[in-house]
């Protein structure tokens, strides 16, 4: 019996949505588009965060302002319901993703051993 590898990639996409745990950062996701203080906040945290990542990415550390930056964002963020309850969300999908590809990457894993 021959498996076509891209069927099950795609079986896999579609139960990956279907996941409760998808459907519920699918909808706190919208939820931070309506709302403009989520939404700026949101923002500002990607732009902090985007900036932080290219500091590390060239090998540079960041400036204890960028910490202090982001810490502040972390904190507003979990005084934002709307932010909170997106960053839950992923949280809570994370633990499938995170099992996902473990399970996918097991059979490289084997071939370097």
């Amino acid at each position: 019996m021959t498996v076509n590898i891209y069927d099950l990639a795609n079986d896999l996409e579609r139960g990956i949505r279907a996941l409760p745990e998808y459907q519920d950062v699918a909808v706190a996701k919208e939820k931070i588009a309506q709302d403009n203080a989520a939404k700026a906040l949101w923002e500002e945290f990607t732009a902090v965060q985007e900036r932080i990542q290219g500091l590390l990415q060239s090998g540079q550390m960041p400036s204890q302002e960028d910490q202090d930056s982001m810490q502040a964002i972390g904190q507003k963020i979990e005084g934002n319901p709307i932010l909170k309850e997106y960053f839950d969300a992923q949280q809570r999908l994370s633990v499938y993703m995170t099992d996902i590809e473990r399970i996918i990457f097991k059979p490289l894993h084997d071939l370097v051993k």
